[in-house]
């Protein structure tokens, strides 16, 4: 669902976002659309469990386990920090993923970094048995092919389309569906030197730009301003944002207009690719920093 934003932006700019958040209420924007696949393939096999990667706060462990509840597969999911295992209960992100059936398997940040090795992988199968392999957030051929059906042919009206950028996966996939009048600008949110190349193994066009000045200092990182643009956001607009993932890139965007950057009477439409769950975990920590809460529905 495409939502015009109510903010006056000179020289003719139009602004809308696609309320992807919307698509279900756990399994929400971007992470349905790289499970999609990703579990109809498991099933296919006839694999009885998934096993994937992520961190404390990770909205791909939040959504596989609810998708693993819904749709009748067991999920394992292996958590970044050993420190974290006795601290579940007071995690809104793994307490719903281990009350929708997840087991975790916690390790420490040096192990974490084999995620991707198949020794390592292979030493899993050797621990839980047999299993289907989601990467850290999602990103396989499967994830863009269903990333690729986040827009349709109603947004081909765009001059531009904007998202944030984890993985690379769900940009892939827009850059693979968007027409070539339109620009594709992806915002990370982490520093990640490799991302271009990532992008480019699955993107099929060249009609996109990285816009890398609004990570906030890199994953997860925020600050009052952000909280503070956040809140401001959702009083005109009454959307809500992530810190983690769109309220960077809406933040971006929002900024790029006035400096500029935009042609007269763009077009401009942003994908909100979910991670409101995320929200309360962040509110925890804004908490004990003595900074603003972000505002949500629930506020």
């Amino acid at each position: 669902m495409n939502q015009s934003i109510s903010i006056v932006f000179p020289r003719g700019i139009k602004l809308s976002i696609k309320r992807e958040d919307l698509l279900h209420p756990h399994i929400s924007g971007n992470k349905f659309r790289k499970l999609k696949y990703n579990i109809q393939e498991a099933k296919t096999i006839g694999a009885e469990q998934l096993l994937t990667f992520g961190g404390a706060y990770s909205n791909h462990i939040a959504a596989t386990a609810a998708a693993g509840k819904e749709y009748g597969i067991k999920t394992i999911g292996v958590i970044r920090g050993e420190e974290l295992e006795d601290k579940v209960a007071g995690n809104p992100t793994l307490s719903f993923a281990r009350d929708c059936g997840m087991h975790f398997h916690f390790i420490t940040r040096e192990a974490y970094r084999n995620k991707i090795d198949p020794s390592f992988i292979e030493e899993l199968k050797q621990l839980f048995g047999d299993f289907y392999h989601v990467p850290e957030g999602g990103t396989n051929q499967l994830a863009v092919k269903g990333c690729e059906e986040i827009l349709i042919d109603d947004d081909d009206c765009f001059t531009h389309v904007a998202c944030a950028i984890g993985t690379g996966g769900t940009i892939s996939g827009i850059i693979n569906r968007a027409k070539t009048h339109q620009e594709i600008l992806g915002f990370p949110v982490l520093k990640n030197a490799e991302l271009s190349t990532d992008i480019a193994r699955f993107a099929k066009q060249s009609n996109w730009e990285l816009i890398e000045e609004y990570h906030f200092g890199g994953y997860a990182k925020v600050n009052a301003e952000l909280v503070e643009f956040i809140n401001d956001f959702f009083d005109k607009t009454n959307i809500p944002l992530d810190p983690v993932y769109t309220g960077k890139m809406v933040f971006g965007v929002v900024d790029l207009i006035k400096k500029n950057f935009f042609p007269d009477n763009a077009n401009i439409l942003m994908i909100h690719t979910g991670g409101l769950q995320g929200i309360a975990g962040m509110n925890r920590e804004l908490t004990r920093k003595k900074l603003p809460l972000i505002k949500t529905e629930d506020t």
